[in-house]
């Protein structure tokens, strides 16, 4: 091969070397575009599945969700109940009543309405039966108290003197200003018809079927249901009165829960003390509702509550948290993370806070001491910093905006660190309690009239409801007897129950 051809050939091998490495540069660039693509991908899927991880978390708790560790009601356990179903520890106390404790039985009558002697069954036939009569003696007595129905009717009569000696006209007598109809029904009857619809939870349908079937008398569903709207129109003048005193009070205690009216949703909202219950209706669950119960807008006092933010919209109330609702929560973190420790120690740090309280109460004290209250102060602060090491707020990456989703632990541990004051007020004043139980204990009814009657036909209906049973619980709250109390507010005096 000539020294030319040599050359031509070396000139075609570059070529072909040339474009092989323009070919091969090609084929990395595509390669490197779909390993780029490939990653985007992972990026994906990985943010994908840490969604999906969360959302799986989320809705493990949830369904692990309980009356044990959460504000779900005890209603919403279904069959299977939580073991344990309290939060309260074993007392080491026997079942029962305790040493000191009245108790309540019924009561040996020393004057009975009827007696009935029984002979023993070997005498009967005998010669002698007539003569043992004479001689027995009373061994043993039982009794049985049994209620019988008597109706009673009286006929009020106007009397009319005809040529009076000292008017000259014919005068008649003046019936009583109960007395406005021909027939009506008397105040007792009233009374048990509007206590069983109330207090007794029961449905207008079957107050009518109750009372129908025991006194024999037609006694209709719309007698029912004006009765009850009457007596809560009675009522107005006291509901003030109980709004007022509930505002001056120095501790008042918060809540709402949810009803049913006409098919919608409409939210009660509670405001008591030890001595007054006030309860009131809106279609709000927020601020607006409570301002629409009349007290919050004017309370100046310290308002125990949940962690539900509109109250805290309240801005010249002190705040105190009620702390039951705390231990649910803590629970739940215990049960969806096993392996964090800082719920369970915050647990102990809150009932011991309270086991020192009620020794300190019991021993005369009014207050703990400041060597004490700083003792707790620093365990709380060493156990949120636990917290926030045992559950940091979870990786994402820097270009997703919006909020990082936190979840209900870590955000309980925030909550506890922001509101370590009102967390605390418990311990610090003696006048706050632990929990909220005072305004639970309120709204409970609620939940039972809707599970035995059924939701409110109308907002009207609801809001009597709500008045007659914030009369009634004020009544309780000073010892009067509930169907007394609506009896007095029949006849026309209501403010009985603050006699």
């Amino acid at each position: 091969m000539s020294k030319d051809e040599l050359i031509v050939k070396l000139w075609q091998l570059l070529d072909e070397q040339i474009n092989a490495n323009v070919e091969l540069r090609q084929t990395i660039e595509n390669m490197q575009q779909t390993a780029d693509a490939l990653n985007q991908t992972i990026d994906g899927l990985n943010l994908t599945i840490e969604a999906l991880s969360q959302t799986i978390k989320e809705l493990t708790e949830r369904v692990g969700m309980n009356s044990r560790n959460s504000s779900k009601p005890p209603s919403s356990d279904g069959l299977e109940k939580p073991a344990p179903k309290s939060l309260r520890t074993p007392s080491g106390k026997k079942p029962g009543g305790q040493p000191g404790h009245p108790g309540a039985y019924l009561s040996v009558q020393r004057e009975p309405d009827e007696t009935v002697q029984h002979m023993p069954s070997v005498c009967q036939g005998c010669k002698y039966y007539e003569l043992c009569v004479s001689r027995a003696c009373v061994g043993e007595t039982r009794q049985v108290v049994d209620a019988s129905v008597i109706i009673k009717v009286t006929a009020h009569q106007s009397l009319e003197v005809e040529n009076c000696f000292v008017f000259g006209e014919c005068q008649k007598g003046e019936f009583p200003d109960e007395v406005r109809a021909p027939v009506q029904y008397g105040e007792n009857l009233q009374a048990l018809a509007v206590s069983l619809n109330t207090i007794g939870a029961v449905s207008v349908n079957r107050t009518h079927e109750i009372l129908s079937s025991v006194f024999g008398i037609p006694l209709s569903t719309g007698f029912i249901s004006a009765m009850v709207s009457r007596v809560a129109n009675s009522l107005a003048e006291t509901m003030e009165r109980i709004r007022l005193s509930i505002a001056s009070y120095i501790v008042d205690h918060f809540d709402e829960t949810g009803t049913r009216v006409d098919g919608k949703n409409f939210w009660v909202h509670s405001a008591s003390t030890l001595l007054y219950t006030l309860l009131t209706i809106s279609d709000s669950r927020g601020k607006s509702g409570m301002d629409e119960g009349g007290v919050l807008p004017i309370f100046t006092g310290i308002a125990v509550h949940d962690c539900w933010s509109p109250y805290w919209k309240y801005e010249d109330i002190i705040h105190a948290i009620c702390n039951a609702h705390i231990l649910r929560e803590l629970t739940g973190v215990e049960d969806n993370n096993p392996n964090q420790t800082w719920a369970t120690l915050f647990k102990a740090l809150l009932l011991d806070m309270k086991s020192a309280k009620e020794a300190a109460i019991a021993a005369g004290e009014s207050f703990l001491s400041e060597e004490v209250l700083m003792g707790f102060e620093t365990r709380y602060d060493e156990i949120i910093k636990l917290a926030y090491e045992e559950h940091p707020l979870p990786a994402t990456p820097e270009k997703k905006r919006g909020r990082k989703k936190k979840g209900k632990a870590r955000a309980l541990v925030e909550r506890l660190d922001a509101l370590k004051a009102s967390v605390c007020l418990f311990a610090c004043n003696f006048s706050v309690p632990f929990d909220n139980n005072e305004a639970e204990r309120s709204v409970r009814m609620i939940k039972t009239k809707t599970k035995v009657s059924g939701c409110f036909r109308s907002i009207k209906g609801a809001q009597d409801y709500l008045i007659i049973m914030s009369y009634v619980g004020t009544a309780k709250k000073h010892r009067i007897n509930p169907y007394e109390a609506i009896r007095q507010a029949i006849i026309g005096s209501p403010e009985f129950i603050f006699a």
